[in-house]
């Protein structure tokens, strides 16, 4: 089902630079997200609890946004926009709607830098909006000389494996048709990544599995990759946990007990399991020679 909403704020200001991604804003088109992947944060978070009941489409979006941007542009308060946090802004239905399209022009016209991550090919056809927004867009002062334009362009991915893919990540292109969509990206002078996150326990963290990421990434011209963990949210029928527990009953039901441990009854897995993963990644990255931050 899609439906029309109107909306009082599309801009979100975050309290602080995300360390990862360096936005320091976020946008969604749209509220709900048809790449449908089932481990998705969204799903059984605060973010999601219409998530069951289609697509909204913000009626008045660009309206409000262009405002927020305007105001904040007037105060010089510059920074790295996240073009869809909560949603692909590229899924399917961004090809009939254009809203994040709509976004783009506005990033451009008020001059702000953006940072995207998807999964979806539909990014090319934003090529030369995206190259004007890299060239003229005003970073904060401590990112000028860091960074040599006014983009950081993600594809994301969590498993090189499309048996796998094809069930958690249905409505999403494939995984070689994005590191496809990300050498073409980099063959046109943009600065790209891969965002492995989440990693799947067992599945796609295992040395041998992020070693083909890892160098599948730097392959097809990633400047860096940034992996992370996985979170699982809720117990309804819609929400993450449940959904990636039933896939796991399918794909090994072996894995249950492990995963049962692993996270202990917590939405998230613990310190020490993150910073294992981190070193080992590390070590590969740097076998590899691709930085696994965006700042060098």
């Amino acid at each position: 089902m899609i439906r029309q909403k109107i909306v009082k704020s599309v801009l979100n200001k975050q309290k602080k630079r995300d360390s990862w991604f360096l936005d320091e804003y976020s946008v969604n088109p749209y509220e709900g997200c048809r790449c449908n992947c089932l481990y998705c944060y969204i799903r059984g978070s605060k973010y999601g609890e219409n998530i069951e009941n289609g697509i909204s489409i913000k009626q008045n979006a660009l309206e409000v946004l262009d405002k927020q941007l305007a105001n904040r542009a007037k105060k010089n308060q510059y920074g790295f926009v996240a073009l869809g946090s909560a949603t692909d802004a590229y899924m399917a239905i961004e090809k009939e709607i254009g809203l994040s399209q709509g976004f783009l022009r506005l990033f451009l016209k008020h001059r702000f830098p953006v940072f995207i991550s998807t999964k979806m090919e539909l990014i090319r056809r934003d090529i030369a909006l995206l190259r004007e927004i890299d060239q003229q867009a005003i970073l904060p002062e401590d990112l000028r000389g860091k960074l040599s334009g006014g983009t950081i362009l993600s594809i994301s991915l969590s498993t090189l494996d499309e048996k796998i893919s094809d069930i958690l990540e249905a409505a999403a292109a494939k995984s070689m048709k994005r590191l496809e969509t990300l050498k073409a990206l980099k063959e046109e002078g943009f600065f790209v990544g891969v965002n492995a996150i989440p990693m799947l326990p067992y599945i796609s963290d295992t040395d041998e599995a992020l070693e083909k990421i890892i160098s599948a990434s730097r392959d097809y011209g990633a400047d860096y990759i940034l992996i992370g963990s996985m979170t699982l949210f809720g117990e309804d029928r819609s929400d993450s946990r449940t959904l990636l527990y039933k896939f796991l009953e399918r794909y090994d039901p072996g894995l249950i007990s492990k995963y049962d441990r692993l996270y202990n009854g917590k939405f998230y897995v613990p310190r020490s399991y993150q910073e294992a993963l981190s070193t080992r990644a590390n070590q590969i990255c740097a076998k590899y020679q691709i930085r696994n931050r965006i700042l060098a």
